[in-house]
């Protein structure tokens, strides 16, 4: 596990003037920013089925699972799976308070999406974990996506209601359950296809319970943009 620190802007400060890879600390090729190849190409990203995101041996459009009992989402885009090194990069966006690597890990995922969606939503923090965190990881990664899509992000589209219980240590029941009447859907006009956009993906309870109140309001298409599917809870 990664420390958990705030660090200073020295950390951005350094990868500006000096250029070195963020994971293995070797300089960058004129063309490379913040990682190397040689690092990114160990990214953990095998196949995976486009409906629910999980991983299978060769790429599908619908596993086993999606044919019986198919998620309300349309398709699911991951960058990959929650192992070294996404994990610790995911760690440090989310909590050590590394905003900036949100735009890298964007442009990472964007490669995977291939019919972008005209909105994007972000999953909303509760104010209380907001005001801990001091921002949301999610609407981070909405913001650097939609600049590279030309895509239109909107954080307010979501209301959190109340402040859930942590959704680590819970069976996929108990986190349906706790996330029940947790959201809200402002009102507002929706175009047919958008996309919800949340740093890790592991049962799909909250984008499910999302997806659910867009379908309600008549939305078509809902995607799901996410940096890492896992089927482990995520500390």
């Amino acid at each position: 596990m990664m420390p958990n620190r705030m660090p200073s802007w020295r950390d951005n400060l350094y990868h500006l003037l000096f250029r070195h890879c963020g994971l293995c600390q070797l300089p960058l090729a004129h063309a490379e920013h913040y990682w190397c190849q040689h690092c990114i190409s160990h990214f953990p990203s095998p196949p995976y089925c486009h409906h629910c995101g999980s991983t299978t041996l060769t790429s599908v459009a619908h596993c086993g699972h999606c044919l019986t009992q198919p998620p309300r989402w349309h398709r699911l885009y991951r960058l990959g799976e929650y192992r070294p090194p996404l994990q610790q990069l995911v760690h440090q966006l989310k909590f050590c308070g590394k905003f900036w690597l949100a735009r890298p890990l964007a442009q990472q995922l964007a490669h995977q999406i291939t019919q972008p969606a005209p909105l994007l939503l972000p999953v909303p923090l509760h104010w209380r974990r907001y005001s801990q965190r001091g921002f949301n990881q999610s609407h981070q990664l909405a913001l650097a996506l939609g600049a590279i899509l030309n895509s239109r992000v909107n954080h307010r589209v979501f209301q959190r209601l109340r402040h859930t219980q942590p959704q680590q240590q819970l069976t996929q029941n108990q986190r349906r359950h706790n996330l029940h009447h947790a959201f809200q859907l402002r009102p507002i006009t929706l175009p047919d296809h958008v996309a919800i956009v949340d740093d890790v993906v592991t049962t799909g309870a909250t984008v499910d319970q999302l997806t659910r109140l867009l379908i309600q309001r008549g939305v078509k298409q809902v995607d799901i943009y996410t940096l890492c599917h896992t089927e482990q809870s995520v500390n």
